[in-house]
């Protein structure tokens, strides 16, 4: 279990400081597999601010080799940095990661990026974990800057099982990946690193999925982890959030808990199916505390 403490500190070029990064939350995680163990890619907030993202948060990495105990890093492995991301990402920081791996060894990371004015996705690659290379906002080339500007993140590319790994996968002959807090979207890229994503006939952004009045989904459905295509279609597991007024009146207002979806694995666009009641929801003490007492599930693998 991974708790937020004072120990860590490391040289912020944000703060221009020692700062205790992960002192205030930790949060929001991803989760992968390298050599026998597993990594958590955790998002962890500071005491820089009073509520949630008026803090910085940057994202620390911890192992475990049974499941159960955590060895953390006592260093974020991704944060605001001096650099080209700098625009985006102070002082906001770096959040909420999902992480994938190719069939090479390259684990993808899709993060948000929050300057404490616009939320946007971005992507970094790595090949152990600990170095990462920004490569920017994910939508940034795509109809010429059109949705570089805009609100996004939350996005779980299409993976596959492979001699019993998840690694990433295309359809047709592109990376695939669904995105989205509010709706659920959907984009494609050649590379992994540029994304574009789906526009319908009026050339606004193609909603694919979207909240259900009376349903425990029905304020969110946020994109969780991978995507996985099986034989019977593309599984997709969110975070669906329950209205106050309008929601599953069996589960508390504000309570976020994990749904699934299944795709067309032929049309990627198409739903086939979606569980009307969460498949995971919040019951333990430690699930109805911190930033989110009415109760919290977070899906990560």
């Amino acid at each position: 279990m991974l708790s937020p403490i004072e120990e860590s500190e490391f040289y912020s070029e944000l703060n221009k400081k020692e700062v205790k990064w992960e002192s205030n939350d930790v949060f929001n995680p991803a989760a992968t597999v390298m050599g026998d163990s597993i990594y958590v890619l955790y998002r962890a907030e500071d005491k820089s601010g009073k509520g949630i993202s008026e803090r910085t948060s940057r994202i620390g990495l911890a192992a475990s080799a049974n499941g159960f105990e955590m060895n953390r890093l006592s260093k974020p492995v991704l944060f605001p940095r001096n650099d080209d991301q700098k625009e985006f990402e102070w002082p906001g920081g770096c959040e909420d990661p999902r992480v994938a791996v190719t069939e090479d060894g390259t684990y993808v990371m899709l993060y948000t990026q929050w300057n404490k004015k616009v939320a946007r996705l971005a992507v970094a690659t790595s090949k152990n974990l600990k170095e990462w290379d920004k490569h920017g906002p994910a939508f940034a080339n795509a109809y010429d800057g059109k949705y570089v500007d805009e609100f996004t993140k939350s996005a779980s590319i299409v993976t596959k099982l492979k001699n019993g790994k998840l690694v990433i996968t295309q359809i047709d002959g592109q990376y695939f990946l669904y995105w989205g807090e509010k709706n659920v979207y959907a984009a494609t890229s050649p590379d992994l690193m540029n994304w574009k994503p789906i526009e319908d006939e009026k050339g606004e952004l193609k909603i694919l999925m979207s909240p259900r009045e009376g349903y425990f989904d029905s304020q969110l459905t946020e994109c969780g982890p991978p995507a996985v295509l099986t034989d019977n279609g593309i599984v997709l597991i969110y975070n669906g959030k329950n209205l106050q007024e309008g929601g599953d009146e069996n589960y508390t207002a504000n309570t976020y808990c994990a749904g699934q979806a299944l795709f067309d694995k032929e049309d990627p666009l198409q739903i086939k199916d979606r569980l009307d009641k969460p498949f995971l929801v919040p019951t333990a003490d430690f699930e109805k505390s911190g930033q989110y007492p009415a109760g919290t599930v977070f899906t990560v693998i």
